[in-house]
């Protein structure tokens, strides 16, 4: 993805427990590759004492600039099972404590990936984001929205108007945490379109970059779009 634009990558998610227990591959989903300048690595767990043993191994072992926080992954097995993804959005002690023993455990900057919340007609990323900003950890760099919610997936479109509210819900009285948007990018039109999409008086409280996922998969070449400002019909073959 670095030679097609993009400024910044990260990994593939990869469950704290597996990299605990050693397995090599669940290790290989956080490989760096050279071109990589600026890379970070998704982490998705349940438990706080996990989140803070894999960020020990991650600080000892690894070269990363950051490590991001999955509680947006909506799979039932991630969900059910390990208490992870999206659920972590449910869980906001778990959450905190998960914050602080991975901020007090790296030197590098933690990220946190969420949806709107687990159902659509109750968002809650809103309410977890302005708590984030209070709980004040150091560390905490930055917020990546889905505008979706758990249950609904990737159907329907992603809410962009939300998105907007999350990033204006934070306290002015606070250090704001940038808040990025994601889902359905897959033009630069998509990308102007989204991030002016806001009846918020204060558009600037939303992050000018975006994060981009399946419509990376479909046109990889999708940032260099975005930073020309050019359309393409072209599409990926994977």
């Amino acid at each position: 993805m670095k030679h097609f634009g993009a400024d910044i990558t990260c990994s593939e998610m990869a469950l704290a427990q597996n990299l605990i227990q050693g397995q090599i591959s669940e290790w290989a989903l956080l490989k760096r590759h050279s071109s990589e300048d600026v890379f970070g690595v998704q982490i998705a767990c349940g438990y706080a004492d996990q989140y803070t043993r894999v960020s020990e191994v991650i600080e000892n072992e690894m070269d990363v600039d950051f490590v991001d926080l999955n509680l947006g992954c909506p799979i039932d097995l991630i969900c059910d099972k390990y208490s992870a993804g999206a659920a972590m959005m449910l869980r906001e002690t778990k959450l905190r404590r998960s914050l602080e023993g991975i901020c007090k455990s790296l030197s590098c900057s933690v990220t946190i990936k969420m949806r709107t919340g687990w159902d659509e007609n109750k968002p809650i990323a809103t309410g977890l984001v302005r708590k984030i900003q209070e709980w004040g950890i150091d560390g905490v760099s930055a917020v990546m929205v889905h505008g979706r919610s758990r249950l609904q997936r990737y159907q329907k479109l992603a809410n962009w108007e939300y998105i907007h509210k999350v990033a204006a819900s934070q306290s002015a009285d606070l250090p704001r945490i940038p808040v990025i948007g994601n889902g359905d990018i897959f033009s630069y039109t998509d990308y102007y379109d989204k991030l002016s999409t806001s009846s918020n008086d204060d558009d600037s409280a939303l992050s000018p970059t975006a994060m981009v996922g399946r419509g990376a998969l479909i046109k990889p070449w999708l940032p260099t779009e975005i930073k020309e400002k050019r359309l393409s019909a072209e599409r990926s073959n994977f």
